[in-house]
C-alpha cells in the first residue's frame, strides 16, 4: 500500500510536471506575527499525511536547534523561530517563521500570497493603544483603517508586491508604528510549454499535443484546466480539464505556431505558453520509370537509359535504381528533372527494374519495367536425382535438364537410347524435369535437347543402371535325425529368388546375429550347427544387396533333452514324523524337456503318478501311519529317458497308548511278607518306553524297555503297601497313565480291585 501511495504522489497530475513531494506547514490562526502568550498550531501538511504516523519538528531559535516528534501532523508552539518538518520517507519541509511579538502593535499577513488570492492583512494592537490605524505600503500611505483592524487585497496580484506596516496612538504618549511585513505575490503554477508528438509530422500522421506546467506546493489541489491554439485560432472545443490534445492528421495547411493556456478555475489566473512552430512534412510521389529506346531488339550489346522522376523533384530529392531489387551500382546523372543511368545489355540484365525516390520523407518506389535480353540457348546439362543414394527398381528417379543460357521460351526433349520420351516448354529459368518409377528396362543412355529458336542444342549423354531388390528370404531347416536331439547337427538355408548381386544373407535366432555370409549372385547360403538346450526358439535371416535388408519368415526349433535324475525331498512338519502328519514327497528334475512325469514309490512300490505339463517340479502327499516307514524313491520320464532318484528313508514313531497295570503275588490274598510284581504294558508306542511305577501317587520307581513291551517292578509286602497303585508310560511324544488297581495287604485273604482315574 505504501508503494501505491508514493507512486500516486510522484505522478503528474493535470499536465503538471513530477518532482520529489516536499510538505508544507499550514498556520492555524494563519498569522506570521501573534503578541507572546498566544499559541499557534501547525500542521505538516502534503506527501502522505493522511496515513497516521509520527512527524518530526525542528525549531531554530538564536543558533540552537530542538527536535521535537508528535504522534500526528500537529503542533502547537508559543516559542518564536525558524519551524520545519518531516514524515517518515519524505524531505524536510520548506522553513517557516515566527514571531511572537512582546510590541504594542502587530502587523499580521498570511504565511504565502498567490495570484487571485483574498488578502486580509490586520493590525492588532494591545491595551492603552488607540486603533486609529494607518496602512503603509513602502512608507507610503495606503489606506486609513480608523476604528477598523483589517485591510483587504480582493484579488491579488503582482502590482502587490511590497513591505507593509500600520500606526497608531499610545494613549497620553506617542505615535507607535508596527512589524513590517513584505508580500510577495507567487504564482499558482509554472507558465506551461507546449510539448508535441512530433515538431516535423509527415503528411497525414497523427499529432499530440501537451501542455506542461506544475502547480505550486501550497496550491497542489487546485484544478487547472487548459487551452490550445494554432495561430490565434482555438482548437477543438476550447477549455478542457486534459492537458493533452490529439489531431488525428496533420496535413500541408495545419503548418503553423501552436501554443497553449493554463488557467485555475474559475479563469482568475490565465497564463500562455510559448508559440512553437510545426512543419507538416510533405514525402515524394511515386516516381515513374522509363526505358529507352523503348522498341528496339534488347539483344546483348544493346545501351539502355533508365530515366526516374518525381513530379516534386528538387536537388533534395535522392534517386536510387533498383534490378530484381538490388540497387544498381552505375552511377547516376542528374537530369533537368530526375536522374538516369544507361549500360550496355548482358544476359544477366533481364529482368525487372524500378527506382525510388526520397526527399528526406521515406522513399516512394515506381512501378516496375520488364527488361528482356534475348539470347541463344546453350548446350543443356542432364542430371539425375532420386530420394534414394542408389537407383534400384521401384525408385522413382527425375531427370532435370536445364540450359544455363538462353532467352525465354525454351522447349526441351528428353531421350533414351535415342528414342523420344518426352517433350517440355519452359517459360521461366531452371530447366524442365520429368519423373518416373525405374524397372529394369530403364537401364541404358540418356540425354535431352534445348531449343529457343535458333537451333536445337544437345547435352552430353548419361548412363542409368537400374539395381533391382533382393526379394524377401526363404529359411528353411535341414538335420539328420527325424527329431532335434541335443547333440544332432541342423543346418540353414537362406535363399533369395531375385536381387542384384552381391548379397549379403545374416542368420538370427531371436534377434541375436549368429553369422553373415556374402555371395555374389542369387542363389542361398547355409549355417550348421550341433544343438544344445539353448538353441530352442524362433529363426530367421535377412538378406541385403544395398537397399535395406528383407527379412524372412520365423520358423520355430525345439531341442528335446531328455531329463536329470531326479531330486526326492521328503517334508514334514516336524523333525521327527509321527503317524498323523501329512509328508509331501516332492520330486524334481532340474534338465529335461516338457511334459514330465513324475511316479512315486515306498519299498518299490508305487504310490502314484504326477504329470509336470510345464516342466519342474512335482509332489505327493500321505498322512502317516506306523507303517509308513521304510524307503522311498521317484522317477522322472519326458518319453525319452526314465531317470530313477536316490532312496531316502523315513522313521514314523508311533506315540505309546494308555498302558495296563498288572499285579502278580504268589496266592490270591497278599499278605505281609510276600513279594509282589507290579506289571505295566503298553500295547502300542515306538521304543524306547519309560515306565514310572506309583503308590498313592508317590513314585516308586522307573524302568526302561529299549525295546518296547512291558516292565515290572517287585516289592516285599507290609501292612503298609495297601493302597491304590498306578503306572505311566512315556516314549518321548506322548505320556500315558494307566488306571488305578487296589491292593489290601492283611492276615484274611483279599482279591485286588480296580477303578478307573482319569489321567
Amino acid at each position: 500500500m505504501l508503494l501505491w501511495v508514493i507512486l500516486l504522489v510522484l505522478a503528474p497530475v493535470s499536465g503538471q510536471f513530477a518532482r520529489t513531494p516536499r510538505p508544507i506547514i499550514s498556520l492555524q490562526p494563519p498569522w506570521t506575527t501573534v503578541f507572546q502568550g498566544e499559541r499557534v498550531t501547525l500542521t505538516c501538511k502534503g506527501f502522505h499525511f493522511y496515513l497516521p504516523q509520527k512527524t518530526k519538528w525542528y525549531h531554530r531559535y538564536l543558533g540552537k536547534e530542538i527536535l521535537r516528534e508528535t504522534p500526528d501532523n500537529t503542533l502547537e508552539v508559543q516559542k518564536s523561530g525558524e519551524y520545519r518538518c518531516q514524515a517518515q520517507g519524505s524531505p524536510l519541509s520548506s522553513p517557516v517563521h515566527l514571531d511572537f511579538s512582546s510590541a504594542s502593535l502587530i502587523l499580521q499577513a498570511p504565511l504565502s500570497v498567490f495570484e487571485g488570492d483574498s488578502v486580509v492583512l490586520r493590525c492588532r494592537a494591545k491595551a492603552k493603544v488607540t486603533l486609529n490605524n494607518t496602512i503603509y505600503k513602502n512608507d507610503n500611505v495606503l489606506a486609513f483603517l480608523n476604528k477598523r483592524t483589517d485591510f483587504h487585497i480582493p484579488h491579488a496580484s503582482l502590482k502587490d508586491n511590497g513591505a507593509y506596516r500600520c500606526t497608531g496612538y499610545k494613549e497620553s504618549c506617542c505615535p507607535v508604528s508596527s512589524n513590517t511585513v513584505k508580500i510577495q505575490v507567487q504564482e499558482p503554477f509554472t507558465r506551461p510549454v507546449l510539448r508535441a508528438s512530433s515538431f516535423q509530422p509527415i503528411s497525414g500522421s497523427p499529432v499530440t499535443l501537451t501542455c506542461k506546467t506544475r502547480l505550486s506546493l501550497e496550491r497542489s489541489d487546485v484544478p487547472l484546466r487548459f487551452c490550445f491554439f494554432r495561430d490565434d485560432q482555438t482548437l477543438g472545443s476550447g477549455w478542457s480539464l486534459s492537458p493533452k490534445f490529439q489531431i488525428t492528421a496533420m496535413w500541408s495547411k495545419d503548418s503553423g505556431f501552436y501554443w497553449c493556456q493554463a488557467a485555475t478555475m474559475p479563469y482568475s489566473i490565465i497564463s500562455d505558453s510559448p508559440r512553437s512552430w510545426i512543419q507538416v512534412q510533405i514525402p515524394a510521389s511515386h516516381p515513374v520509370l522509363t526505358l529507352s529506346p523503348e522498341k528496339a531488339l534488347n539483344f546483348e550489346g544493346t545501351k539502355v537509359t533508365l530515366h526516374c522522376e518525381t513530379q516534386e523533384d528538387s536537388l533534395r530529392t535522392l534517386y536510387r535504381f533498383y534490378h530484381e531489387g538490388v540497387p544498381l551500382r552505375h552511377k547516376s546523372v542528374r537530369c533537368e528533372r530526375g536522374a538516369s543511368i544507361s549500360f550496355s545489355l548482358t544476359t544477366e540484365h533481364s529482368g525487372n527494374y524500378y527506382c525510388t525516390a526520397d526527399n528526406g520523407f521515406g522513399a516512394k518506389p515506381s512501378k516496375a519495367v520488364s527488361l528482356s535480353v534475348t539470347v541463344p540457348v546453350s548446350h543443356p546439362v542432364l542430371n539425375f536425382s532420386s530420394a534414394e543414394d542408389l537407383i534400384f527398381e521401384g525408385a522413382k528417379v527425375t531427370l532435370h535438364c536445364e540450359a544455363q543460357k538462353g532467352s525465354l521460351p525454351i522447349l526441351y526433349q528428353f531421350h533414351h537410347e535415342d528414342a523420344a520420351l518426352e517433350s517440355m516448354s519452359a517459360n521461366s529459368a531452371g530447366g524442365v524435369a520429368i519423373s518416373f518409377s525405374l524397372t529394369a528396362e530403364h537401364s541404358g543412355n540418356y540425354y535431352c535437347t534445348a531449343d529457343n529458336g535458333f537451333g536445337p542444342q544437345r547435352s552430353e549423354a548419361v548412363s542409368l543402371s537400374v539395381t533391382v531388390p533382393v526379394s524377401c528370404p526363404v529359411l528353411t531347416l535341414l538335420s539328420a535325425e527325424a527329431l532335434t536331439f541335443e547333440g544332432a547337427t541342423v543346418t540353414l538355408h537362406c535363399e533369395v529368388q531375385r536381387g542384384s548381386p552381391r548379397i549379403l544373407y545374416q542368420f538370427y535366432h531371436e534377434d541375436m546375429p549368429l553369422g553373415s555370409s556374402s555371395t555374389p549372385s542369387v542363389g542361398r547360403v547355409s549355417f550348421s550347427f550341433s544343438l544344445t538346450e539353448g538353441h530352442s526358439g524362433n529363426y530367421y535371416c535377412t538378406a541385403e544387396n544395398g537397399f535395406g535388408p528383407q527379412r524372412s519368415e520365423v520358423v520355430s526349433l525345439f531341442v528335446t533333452v531328455p531329463v536329470s535324475r531326479p531330486i526326492l525331498t521328503l517334508r514334514v512338519p516336524r523333525a521327527q514324523a509321527v503317524v498323523g502328519d501329512q509328508l509331501e514327497l516332492h520330486c524334481e528334475a532340474p534338465r529335461g524337456s516338457t511334459p514330465i512325469l513324475y511316479w512315486f514309490y515306498h519299498e518299490d512300490v508305487t504310490l502314484g503318478s504326477i504329470s509336470a505339463p510345464s516342466g519342474g517340479e512335482a509332489s505327493f502327499n500321505l498322512s502317516l501311519t506306523a507303517e509308513h516307514s521304510g524307503n522311498y524313491s521317484c522317477e522322472a520320464n519326458n518319453g525319452l529317458v526314465a531317470q530313477h532318484s536316490d532312496t531316502v528313508s523315513l522313521s514314523v514313531v508311533v506315540p505309546v497308548s494308555r498302558p495296563i497295570l498288572t499285579f502278580r503275588a504268589p496266592r490270591a490274598q497278599a499278605v505281609v511278607g510276600d513279594l509282589l510284581e507290579l506289571h505295566c504294558e503298553a500295547l502300542r508306542g515306538s521304543p524306547p518306553i519309560l515306565y514310572w511305577f506309583y503308590h498313592e501317587d508317590a513314585t516308586l520307581g522307573k524302568i526302561s524297555a529299549p525295546f518296547g513291551g512291558g516292565a515290572s517292578f517287585n516289592l516285599s509286602l507290609t501292612t503298609e503297601h495297601s493302597g491304590i497303585y498306578s503306572c505311566e508310560a512315556d516314549n518321548g511324544l506322548e505320556v500315558q497313565r494307566s488306571e488305578i488297581v487296589t491292593l489290601k495287604v492283611a492276615g484274611e485273604w483279599a482279591l485286588p480291585t480296580s477303578s478307573t482315574s482319569e489321567n
